[in-house]
C-alpha cells in the first residue's frame, strides 16, 4: 500500500511514516516545515519528502492519506482530498487500526517528561530482550530512530493529549488503549484547543476508561489534576509514585546514588545521566511500569546505568573553548524552570543563560507570559527571540530587569549572546522547533570570536 502522510516531520507524524515502511509500506509525505532531527531521520530511512501542501501531490495517487493534526481545514491539499473523495485517516487512528491492535502497549502521558519516560522504558524492555515496538516524540540514544516496528506483543508509545486530527478532537491517546499506562503530571497547557484544565482532565478520563480491569496505571501522587481524574473513576489497578505508601525516591550516600524505594523499602540504587529531580521521577515511574511487564526492579534500575538519554533533551550541541551550547525542547514555564535547575545542579560551576524561543502555540497565544520570568528567575541572564509574536515579552519578561533581552532578529541575538558569553559559560537553547539554527549560528559566531575550533557533538 502507498501511503501519502500530510504532516510528516512533526514528531509523532515522522515516527508514524517509518513505523509504515517498517510494515512495508511505500511511503511519502509533505510538510511546511522541514528541520532535523526528523527530516534527516525520515531521509535516512528513505522516506520520500515534498516541501508545502500543493495539490499537484494527488498525482502521486497515493491509496490511503494519513493526516497530521497540524493540517486545518484550508489547507489547499486537505481541501481536494475532501472534495474529490479520496480515502484518509488520522495517524493515531491508522496506529491503532494497523499497530497496536493485539499488543501489550505501555503508554507514556503527563504535561512533561513524556519523552523521556518512554524513552527510559522502551530501554527497559530492550536491556531485558524483549525488543519492544516503540514510537517515541524525539529520537532516543539507545535506539537512533523515533519509532521502531517489531514482532514482539509490547509495543511503547508516547502518549499526547494534543487532540488527534481536524475531524477527530479527541486527545490521541484515547487510540491507544494501553495495558501498562504511567500518568507522569498534568498541568494546563495547548490553550490553543483546550479552555482549562478541567478540559483536559476530562481527556485524561477518557484515557483512564480504556485502560482493561488486568491493566495498571501508574499515576503522579503529587499531581492533584491526576487526583481528580482518578477520582471520576478508575477500573484498573493502581499505583502511586512519588509518595511513602507507593514509589518514591532517596538520596542515597552510596556514591551519589539514588535509593529506588516501594513501601519506604529500597528496592535498588543506580545512578541517572540525565540532570535533575524531574528525571529521576520519570525513571522511577518508568521502573514501575516495567515491573507491570515483567522486568524486576533491580533489572530496570540496572538498565537506567546504560541509558543514553534524548536528543534535544539537555543535549550538548558544541563546545567553543570553554562555553558549551545546549539544546532542549523545553517550552512550557514548568520545564523550563526544571531544565534550568537541572543544569544549574548539574553544572554548578560558570554562568548560565536561558534562550529561548517562545514557539509553542500555547506560548504564541501569551498565556503563560506571566509565569516566564519565575521560569527563568535560575538563569543569569535571559535571551528571548521574539518574532512573530503578539504580546510585548519585553513587559513580560521585566521583573528579570537587567537579567533579561529581548530580540526580534536572529543575527542580533546570536550577537548579543556571544558578545555576553565568556569561558566556563553554559548556553541553553530551548525550543520546541528549528529555532532558525541558532545553535550553529552561535558555535559558529563563538569560533569567530575566539580564536577556537567549534567541537560540535550533535
Amino acid at each position: 500500500m502507498h501511503i501519502h502522510i500530510l504532516g510528516i516531520c512533526g514528531t509523532f507524524m515522522g515516527g508514524l511514516a517509518l513505523l509504515a515502511r517498517a510494515a512495508g509500506h511505500r511511503v511519502t509525505g509533505c510538510d511546511a516545515n522541514v528541520y532535523p532531527p526528523m527530516s534527516t531521520q525520515l531521509a535516512e530511512q528513505g522516506v520520500g519528502l515534498i516541501e508545502g501542501f500543493d495539490t499537484a501531490q494527488l498525482e502521486l495517487a497515493p491509496d490511503l492519506f494519513v493526516v497530521g493534526n497540524a493540517m486545518s481545514r484550508g489547507n489547499p491539499l486537505l481541501e481536494e482530498i475532501l472534495d474529490r473523495g479520496l480515502p484518509y485517516t488520522s495517524g493515531p487512528q491508522w496506529l491503532a487500526d494497523n499497530v497496536l491492535q493485539g499488543r501489550w502497549v505501555l503508554a507514556v502521558a503527563g504535561t512533561h517528561g513524556k519523552t523521556t519516560t518512554t524513552s527510559m522504558l522502551a530501554w527497559m524492555l530492550e536491556y531485558v530482550g524483549l525488543n519492544p515496538g516503540f514510537l517515541v516524540g524525539g529520537v532516543p540514544g539507545n535506539f537512533g530512530v523515533s519509532a521502531r516496528l517489531t514482532d514482539s506483543p509490547f509495543f511503547v508509545i508516547e502518549a499526547d493529549e494534543y487532540d488527534t486530527a481536524f475531524c477527530d478532537k479527541r486527545s490521541k491517546f484515547v487510540h491507544y488503549r494501553p495495558r501498562t499506562a504511567i500518568l507522569n503530571n498534568l498541568e494546563f497547557d495547548h490553550a490553543d484547543i483546550f479552555t482549562d484544565l478541567a478540559a483536559i482532565e476530562t481527556q485524561f478520563h477518557h484515557l483512564v476508561r480504556t485502560v482493561p480491569k488486568s491493566g495498571r496505571i501508574i499515576a503522579n501522587a503529587r499531581s492533584e489534576a491526576l487526583r481528580r481524574v482518578l477520582e471520576r473513576g478508575c477500573w484498573s489497578e493502581r499505583e502511586w509514585f512519588d509518595c511513602a505508601t507507593g514509589w518514591s525516591l532517596r538520596a542515597d550516600d552510596a556514591g551519589g546514588e539514588t535509593a529506588f524505594c516501594l513501601a519506604g523499602e529500597q528496592i535498588g540504587r543506580g545512578s541517572l545521566a540525565m540532570p535533575g529531580e524531574h528525571n529521576r521521577m520519570n525513571a522511577l515511574a518508568a521502573v514501575a511500569a516495567a515491573r507491570h511487564a515483567g522486568i524486576p526492579p533491580k533489572v530496570a534500575i540496572e538498565a537506567l546505568g546504560q541509558f543514553k538519554g534524548i536528543r534535544r533533551r539537555m543535549e550538548v550541541r558544541g563546545r567553543v573553548g570553554e562555553v558549551t551550547v545546549y539544546d532542549d525542547f523545553a517550552h512550557h514555564p514548568t520545564a523550563i524552570a526544571l531544565t534550568v535547575e537541572g543544569l544549574r545542579h548539574s553544572e554548578p560551576a560558570g554562568r548560565l543563560a536561558a534562550i529561548l524561543e517562545p514557539r509553542s502555540n500555547t506560548m504564541k497565544l501569551g498565556v503563560m507570559k506571566d509565569r516566564l520570568p519565575g521560569s527563568l528567575a535560575g538563569a543569569d541572564h535571559t535571551f528571548c527571540y521574539a518574532k512573530g509574536l503578539d504580546w510585548d515579552v519585553r513587559a513580560a519578561l521585566a521583573p528579570l530587569g537587567q537579567r533579561a533581552e529581548v530580540h526580534d532578529d536572529i543575527a542580533v541575538l546570536v550577537d548579543a549572546v556571544v558578545a555576553w558569553a565568556r569561558p566556563g559559560d553554559h548556553l541553553l537553547v530551548m525550543s520546541n522547533g528549528g529555532f532558525a539554527g541558532v545553535h550553529e549560528k552561535l558555535l559558529a559566531a563563538l569560533a569567530v570570536r575566539t580564536g577556537h575550533t567549534a567541537a560540535r557533538v550533535g
